[in-house]
Formats: C-alpha cells, structure tokens, sequence
C-alpha cells in the first residue's frame, strides 16, 4: 500500500496498530519495563489471529460486503467447477433469474473448460481460488503463493476470462498477499455471510443458518463441489431452492457481486472466440 498523501484513518489496520501500540509502550516504559511489553504483546496476538477473521483487512484491503445500502445481497460459489453440481446449480439459478459469482480451482478448470464457457454463457462471473485450493497456502512462501495464483489465471485464461477478484482458501490472509495481488492484478474479495457447510459436508440446515444471520450488502458464501459425508445433491439443490425462497420472503434481492460492490470483478472474450 503506498501511503504518501493518505490519512491515517486510510491506513491498513496493521500499520495503525503497529503505530498505536508502538506509542503506548513507550509512554508505559517511562513507568515500568514490565508494562511497556503489554501493547507490544497485544499487537503480536493480532497479527498472528487477524488472517482468521476473512471479514477483516488487517494486512491487505479486503471486500467482504457491498455498498449499495439497499436490499441486495451477492452469491457466491467457491470450489467448482464439478460436473456432478455445477450443471444443476446454473439450471435453478436460471429458473430464479439468479446471477451468481463462481470462485474456481484452476486444476478443475483445466479439467472442465465447458463447464467454464457454460457460466460464463449464462451470464455469471468468474474469480481465482488458486490452483489446487492449498488450505495451507498463506503458510507458504511468497514464490509458492505467488505461482499458484498466477497458474489459477492462465487455466482461466485459455477459457477466456480475466477475472479481476481473488478469494483465497478458507479466506485466510497473510502479509504477503497483498502485494502479490497488486502485482497479478487482482482485488481480494472475501464474504460477510456463510453457513459453515465445511465444502458441502455439512447440508442439512445450510439455508436456515444463512437465513437466520443474513443481512443487507452480505457476500454470501457458498458451494458447488459435491456434496461428502453422505449428503446427496438433491438434498444440496433443495437447500439452496429453500435459501431463494427465504431471501425472497426477507425482501433480499440476489444482484451480481459486481453490482454488489460497485466494481468490475473479470472480463471475457466473446462466447464465440472460447
């Protein structure tokens, strides 16, 4: 972040209370060499706790919910593309008039560019979610972190699409992202609303526990690999059907993530160049 002519209220949470702890200590270390190490240690359990809380921006901007002020919320979809789900998911957001954003691994996409070419023909967008979904990815080296974003863009590439959004696994950040990010071209975007279906192993109930805590300007996440630990995906389309059915009753309209957030979030070729 450069931060020449910006406020300090503009600043990255992390440089604020580096700053804010940094001061305290010293005014405490005039009383007491005990207490001077207290802000000191607090700022260490905030940097090391921080990545968890994928709302949070500590050490890069992160969007996690829109702007709009009004009734709208955006759907996402991570961990796709899957023949088993995605197909089916497009078919009933298409009957709600739905538009949706997918967050995919560049290992399934090389797998299934038609089921690439089919979101994108239907109106929905696209964003990176690395290439092999590494859970351990923000403990990797700035290279590692750097080469699986960069190859999540070229699979997505030869399909056609740019996407201008990254999500990383499980919305753990890190310190070194950032960067990475402003190099490759690319804005984190991360979600305000989830029902903790731990990658679709955890249906029964999805929709109510969004439902339940859901709110105007909420990224929602969701997903669309198959379901495990004996869910099926009928029980998986039922949830998500009943999930429509309750953001209409709640007066919550489902808008694209782009509209959502007031910015651009990929670019394609023409259907007929892919």
């Amino acid at each position: 972040m450069d931060t020449r002519n910006v406020t300090f209220s503009q600043l990255l949470p992390v440089i604020k209370l580096a700053f804010l702890c940094t001061c305290i200590s010293l005014i405490l270390a005039m009383f007491s060499v005990f207490l001077c190490v207290l802000p000191l240690s607090v700022f260490v359990i905030c940097c090391l706790a921080a990545p968890f809380f994928p709302r949070f921006g500590f050490y890069l901007p992160v969007i996690s919910q829109g702007s709009t002020g009004k009734n709208m919320v955006a759907l996402t979809f991570d961990d796709g593309p899957d023949p088993e789900t995605t197909p089916l998911l497009l078919e009933l957001l298409a009957q709600h008039a739905v538009t949706a954003t997918f967050f995919v691994i560049g290992e399934k996409v090389h797998k299934h560019p038609e089921l690439m070419r089919e979101i994108i023909a239907k109106g929905h967008a696209v964003g990176n979610h690395s290439y092999h979904h590494d859970i351990l990815l923000m403990l990797r080296s700035s290279k590692k972190i750097a080469k699986e974003i960069c190859m999540g863009q070229q699979a997505l590439s030869k399909c056609g699409i740019k996407p201008l959004i990254f999500r990383p696994p499980v919305g753990i950040t890190n310190p070194k992202l950032g960067p990475i990010l402003k190099h490759q071209g690319l804005f984190c975007v991360n979600f305000s609303c989830r029902g903790f279906d731990a990658g679709n192993r955890r249906i029964d109930g999805l929709a109510d526990r969004i439902l339940k805590k859901i709110s105007p300007d909420d990224i929602v996440l969701l997903h669309d690999c198959r379901p495990r630990r004996g869910a099926s995906v009928t029980m998986w389309l039922r949830e998500i059907e009943v999930l429509f059915d309750g953001l209409e009753r709640k007066n919550l309209v489902p808008v694209s993530l782009e509209y959502l957030i007031g910015r651009p979030v990929c670019s394609c070729l023409p259907i007929k160049a892919l």
